[in-house]
């Protein structure tokens, strides 16, 4: 019998092969013990591993008669998550605030890890390049290098931000979601059995009516697959937008790259502190070309980078295409994600060298410090 990881990783490259495909019978790796085994190893090496949920269940208590319950409760659809433990915890970016933070039991860890590793494979291939958050070699340095690549010399930004997204997602929209890409019921109904566990705080508890608990372990990849069409809809938001420009070389790009061309000719020939004068000049012109906009702005772009619930776009037109743009961001989020933009976080400025995403300047982020 083939590894459940092989399996996986050929499920990976049929995903990405055909991006349109839908996928049958995946519970079954739920009933395979080999899977619990990497699953374990993943998370024994987090330092969470050990904390309790709602009872004593713990790493320190897995085992193969565990593994045989849990793939026996699986298989006759006994299996209940348990509700998860809530906590607080302050945010990054404003100590004041606190965030909630739901701790699984041991035991729904597990199974939510083995969830994880059979989304992922089918997911992981579709997810655009665009998307940074939660995802395997991606994080906020790969969005800031991706910013650095793709958005010189952009004027406006429209940064933004979802109200609460963990916290708000859509219950019977996510699950829509999955079954477009899913046709398996009982993948279904116990991703549906996680999202409906509740929460436990100060011992009494809650149901959950709509979210993500963060703190579970399949809550990032549930929140991206979401996402995903908001990414989607940027990226046909971007086709409609971009038009081709019809304007020529700017007279203030061409003056100055003629500048530097024959600064270059005339390093070949000069010697001594003569050249580090040179030198120096073609330096500072070099660098002040990479801030002019090579053509006339008559064409239109949008360019678009996510990192979890907060995203930017650089547009290259104006300020009344930017609150277009706005708009039309702010419709789909309410009718389709069934959510909110973050009004005092959804911004609109005029600065490429200003720019902000994710608490991050990008100016500093540039110059290494």
């Amino acid at each position: 019998m083939k590894p459940t990881t092989e399996i996986l990783a050929r499920i990976s490259q049929n995903s990405l092969a055909n991006k349109e495909e839908v996928f049958t019978k995946l519970y079954r790796y739920l009933l395979r013990p080999d899977i619990y085994f990497v699953a374990y190893k993943n998370l024994y090496a987090n330092s969470g591993a050990a904390t309790k949920g709602v009872n004593e269940d713990t790493a320190d208590g897995f085992s193969e008669a565990k593994i045989d319950s849990i793939i026996k409760a699986l298989a006759d659809e006994t299996y209940q998550p348990m509700p998860v433990r809530r906590t607080y915890i302050q945010k990054k970016n404003n100590r004041k605030k606190l965030r909630p933070l739901g701790i699984p039991t041991f035991t729904d860890k597990l199974v939510q890890e083995v969830l994880r590793m059979i989304l992922e494979a089918v997911y992981e291939p579709i997810f655009l390049d665009v998307s940074h958050g939660f995802r395997p070699k991606r994080s906020c340095h790969t969005a800031l290098k991706q910013l650095r690549r793709e958005f010189n010399g952009t004027r406006w930004f429209v940064e933004g931000d979802i109200k609460g997204c963990f916290d708000n997602i859509d219950h019977a929209a996510l699950v829509g979601l999955l079954n477009n890409k899913i046709k398996d019921a009982r993948i279904t109904k116990l991703i549906y059995k996680f999202l409906k566990a509740g929460y436990l705080e100060n011992w009494q508890y809650h149901k959950t009516y709509s979210g993500t608990p963060q703190g579970g372990i399949i809550s990032p990849l549930l929140a991206n697959i979401y996402l995903h069409e908001l990414d989607k809809f940027v990226m046909k938001l971007k086709s409609e937008f971009d038009t081709p420009g019809v304007g020529q070389i700017t007279p203030e790009y061409r003056e100055l790259h003629n500048e530097i061309k024959r600064l270059s000719h005339r390093l070949t020939k000069v010697t001594g502190e003569e050249r580090k004068m040179v030198l120096a000049e073609y330096k500072s012109k070099r660098q002040k070309l990479m801030t002019i906009p090579c053509t006339a702005q008559t064409d239109k772009k949008l360019k678009y980078v996510r990192y979890a619930d907060d995203f930017l776009i650089a547009v290259k037109g104006n300020r009344e295409d930017c609150q277009w743009i706005k708009s039309k961001l702010a419709e789909f989020i309410g009718d389709t994600l069934k959510m909110e933009l973050s009004e005092d976080k959804t911004l609109i400025t005029h600065s490429s060298k200003c720019a902000r995403f994710l608490g991050y300047d990008v100016r500093v982020r540039r110059s290494g410090k």
